[in-house]
């Protein structure tokens, strides 16, 4: 796991934000709400717990556990 628990809080309500976008509840007839389906990586990705780009990088925003 390399997403914490506040991350995770900010990728699900983006990644709803834009499924509404996507499904025409937020600026319907645009012609750009087919991009609004991104918004089902950053909710799979905080359902998971586990972002691919993070381990790409190297970032968690997981706490650290102390080794004591």
């Amino acid at each position: 796991m390399n997403v914490g628990m506040l991350d995770r809080l900010v990728r699900i309500v983006i990644g709803i934000a834009l499924l509404a976008f996507a499904l025409g509840y937020i600026l319907p007839g645009t012609g750009w709400n087919w991009v609004g389906w991104i918004g089902v990586v950053p909710i799979l990705t905080a359902l998971l717990g586990w972002c691919p780009a993070y381990t790409l990088f190297g970032i968690s925003s997981c706490p650290r556990k102390s080794l004591r």
